[in-house]
């Protein structure tokens, strides 16, 4: 795709614009050097509303997660350290175990730019938890105004052994100017102009907008008789350069519908469901799912909450896409019922619309997915056939990357 040149005036403009920095920002970053790497850094990690970060060439197993407050990280990893991997090779990453990755890119921001990163769309799907750490650092995730310095990765396997090596991206970093929030009345303002909601490609539906979009979890089956997978204990390593490689049977419970008595979720395991709405972001918004809130019940949805400029839009004939809920229970068992809220996706604006926006041309995976697993793993023939018939589209994560 070619990418249109700005002018410096464009430029200035956009750089004193509230929001979440878009494609051509990040690139401008990028060639100021105020994102850096001792490897170039290709265009193909700038996504519409983000950068994709690689892990570097060695991992630290440690015995516990930290934040390094007023010590370093170097000197928290000296003292919990179990053993240094070697990235630069293969490596296998037990699930439960704590490890710390320097990663290849490095920042240097403008005084009034900060960062919030997310694992990626498919790093959530495989039940993957990661955390950005800069240093020094009082909280995960979250890149301080102005920061310069380098920027470590956690990662803890919830469920299956992974295979890893330098170079992979596991997680995504989004630059902010000002505030990006989109409030309640926004939202509505923007609904009158904007369908956002959809049951099916002939029917639009009312949003229903509260602290955000109200997503509710669907355990019909809409499309499919499949509402649900459940990870498999004590699978195989999965090794995550593996495209479309592995069977769905070897890792997953595969759980059917309709579910009219609801499903029960099991402590501590880890589920795929999806949306039962169709959701929508148009090309200048991103959106995010937002924690579990306590009062929606025990459980807890998405670690890959992130949705960039264009997911689910109209562009190509699309008319909104299912978000994936990765899903855990806590403490006690769960019933969910079909159509039970389980999340609210929150608006922000862009400080301009992308020159990226999601979708197969620049690579996105889940553009026009039902209740699909991640990259990895083959699709069943249902997805097969739904990728097959749907609309082509021009132009680009529950999911939620």
């Amino acid at each position: 795709m070619k990418i249109p040149k700005r002018s410096p005036a464009q430029a200035r403009a956009e750089q004193n614009t509230a929001g979440i920095l878009p494609s051509q920002a990040i690139r401008s970053l990028v060639e100021n050097k105020r994102i850096a790497s001792s490897f170039s850094i290709d265009d193909s990690q700038i996504q519409p509303a983000s950068i994709d970060l690689r892990l570097g060439r060695e991992a630290y197993q440690v015995r516990a997660s930290f934040l390094p407050g007023k010590s370093t990280i170097a000197k928290k990893i000296h003292d919990l350290l179990i053993q240094k991997i070697d990235l630069t090779g293969s490596a296998v990453l037990e699930p439960g175990s704590v490890f710390i990755v320097p990663l290849l890119e490095s920042l240097d921001l403008p005084a009034d730019v900060y960062g919030k990163a997310n694992p990626k769309s498919t790093t959530g799907r495989l039940d993957i938890f990661t955390r950005l750490i800069t240093e020094p650092g009082h909280e995960f995730e979250l890149v301080p105004r102005g920061y310069s310095g380098p920027l470590y990765l956690e990662i803890v396997s919830r469920t299956f052994p992974i295979v890893v090596r330098s170079g992979m991206k596991l997680n995504q970093l989004r630059f902010m100017r000002g505030t990006s929030d989109v409030s309640d009345s926004m939202l509505t303002k923007l609904a009158e102009t904007e369908r956002l909601v959809y049951e099916d490609d002939e029917n639009p539906l009312e949003p229903e907008i509260e602290r955000g979009l109200s997503v509710s979890v669907d355990l019909q089956g809409t499309g499919s008789n499949i509402v649900a997978y459940k990870a498999k204990n004590h699978a195989p390593p999965l090794d995550l350069q593996n495209m479309n490689h592995y069977e769905i049977d070897d890792f997953w419970e595969v759980i059917r519908g309709p579910m009219n008595k609801g499903l029960t979720l099991n402590p501590r395991d880890f589920y795929i469901l999806a949306s039962w709405e169709r959701v929508s972001v148009p090309p200048s918004y991103a959106a995010e799912m937002v924690p579990f809130d306590p009062a929606l019940g025990e459980f807890r949805i998405h670690y890959a909450g992130f949705f960039d400029p264009g997911f689910g839009h109209g562009m190509g004939g699309i008319k909104g896409t299912k978000a994936v809920l990765e899903v855990r229970a806590h403490e006690v068992p769960f019933l969910l019922e079909d159509r039970q809220l389980v999340g609210k996706l929150i608006y922000h604006k862009m400080a301009k619309e992308p020159d990226k926006i999601y979708g197969p041309s620049i690579g996105s995976s889940y553009q026009q997915q039902g209740l699909q697993l991640s990259k990895q793993f083959r699709k069943v023939p249902s997805e097969q056939a739904s990728s097959a018939s749907g609309p082509t589209l021009a132009p680009k994560q529950l999911v939620a990357s």
